[in-house]
């Protein structure tokens, strides 16, 4: 069975043109770029750390790909591998101003402060690296966050709107989160909240877009037939898996800035948080009498990658074990007991990365300490003050609420723009006939 013919379309050519054209009248050419304060050490180490974070969007794609049917895992795959290109665009375009530009009332960036990289060459050092290297680590971050959503999303989204669904997302969820929380005259970076690398910013939104879009795309027919077909390629799994614990270290070590004892420590609670996390969910299957799954040890894995992720730098080394150790059963109930409901999250995105974010979040509020971090004013709850750990729930409350909302608007944005959901012979078909005319051999 082959996919339906397409009418051919300007649209795309059309926003080409105009990208291209945009490059040739605001060319960015910079006045002088300073190496005044340029720490040479560091700014190797954030160079590697950058693509250290690239790497996880491919691993990402295996991660995701192996788990779904084999109709379903080129567009899968697609969706991590297509971010890199669009996000990357929109991220030279705006979206590093609307970032980490000058602050409008603490909730976003001034658009045209960096507009086409605008002056980013030549700014001033972001601590001892150029600001160049500081914005490009950054946009791998920006990169992996909606390619993150597309598990919720699996084997029924049309591509089309998954792209327009990509930008809005990017434009108007993370990179206000990101302004806010780690941009000076941020909201969330002002009133004090700590999110070392991406709690709030990367997993959180993400986990609330998946559980939006989750909801607004309704289930998928083999999941109101129970009719489930096995996951194509578990190896592609472990491989996924390996890729993103290795790139990690530079998601989270990469966070500090800089080739020091910060980022050394961070290196090493995210490794602890992962293992921990990984061998805690299949000790707990095994508890309820389940055997030991390649599946289930990868999925643990990343939810202490993601767990760890808003605290590496401020916690102690086995205080990121428990917040493997718990992340990892949390998640593990929830997925469990969604199975047992009309929520039709394809892959869990929503009780791994969401709730795994959410959870890193809390044990920051309660292990941060000054005695790894001195970036750390307040003392987390298990040392007797309350204040971080209240501002923490504050915003975990403002930033769900946030991510949900705008969420949903945005869906249903992209939905009057190109319907999100594919036909029902298409998604019997499977997207990666229906929606790219390619397919697996096997399948």
């Amino acid at each position: 069975m082959t996919a339906k013919s397409v009418k051919p379309s300007y649209v795309p050519l059309a926003i080409l043109a105009v990208v291209t054209i945009m490059s040739l009248v605001f060319p960015s050419i910079p006045s002088a770029i300073t190496t005044e304060g340029i720490n040479s050490g560091d700014t190797a180490w954030m160079l590697v750390a950058s693509a250290l974070v690239l790497i996880m969007t491919p691993g990402l794609a295996y991660f995701y790909g192996g788990m779904v049917n084999a109709k379903n895992v080129i567009s899968t795959m697609l969706q991590s591998f297509i971010a890199m290109g669009v996000i990357s665009i929109i991220w030279v375009v705006v979206g590093y101003s609307l970032a980490f530009g000058e602050s409008i009332g603490g909730f976003v960036g001034n658009p045209m402060s960096h507009f086409m990289f605008k002056g980013v060459l030549d700014a001033k050092p972001w601590g001892t690296i150029p600001a160049i290297v500081f914005a490009f680590f950054q946009l791998k971050f920006a990169v992996i966050t909606p390619a993150l959503v597309t598990g919720s999303l699996a084997e029924r989204i049309n591509f089309k709107s998954y792209v327009v669904f990509m930008v809005l997302f990017s434009l108007l969820i993370y990179a206000p989160l990101a302004h806010m929380t780690w941009a000076p005259g941020g909201f969330l970076f002002e009133m004090g909240v700590l999110d070392f690398a991406g709690g709030t910013v990367v997993h959180m939104s993400a986990g609330w877009a998946a559980l939006a879009g989750a909801i607004y795309l309704k289930r998928r027919r083999s999941h109101i037939d129970n009719s489930f077909l096995p996951p194509a390629n578990i190896p592609y799994v472990l491989l996924g898996t390996g890729l993103l614990w290795f790139g990690w270290f530079g998601f989270n070590a990469g966070s500090a800035l800089s080739a020091g004892p910060l980022a050394a420590l961070a290196f090493a609670t995210t490794n602890t948080s992962a293992a921990a996390a990984g061998i805690a969910w299949v000790l707990f299957d095994a508890a309820r009498g389940k055997k030991v799954s390649a599946l289930g040890f990868s999925i643990g894995v990343v939810v202490g990658l993601v767990a760890i992720t808003p605290a590496a730098g401020f916690v102690t080394i086995p205080h990121a074990l428990v917040i493997g150790v718990v992340a990892s059963i949390i998640s593990n109930v929830l997925a469990h007991y969604k199975t047992k409901t009309a929520l039709d999250d394809t892959l869990d995105v929503f009780p791994c990365h969401g709730v795994g974010g959410m959870v890193g979040m809390v044990f920051t509020g309660i292990f941060a300490t000054s005695a790894v971090n001195s970036v750390v004013t307040d003392q987390g709850l298990f040392f007797g003050e309350t204040t971080l750990f209240i501002k923490h729930m504050v915003a975990l409350a403002l930033v769900s609420a946030f991510a949900f909302i705008m969420s949903f608007i945005v869906l249903k944005i992209t939905d009057i723009i190109v319907p999100l959901r594919v036909s029902e012979e298409d998604e019997k078909i499977g997207l990666d006939i229906s929606q790219h005319d390619e397919a697996l051999l096997e399948a």
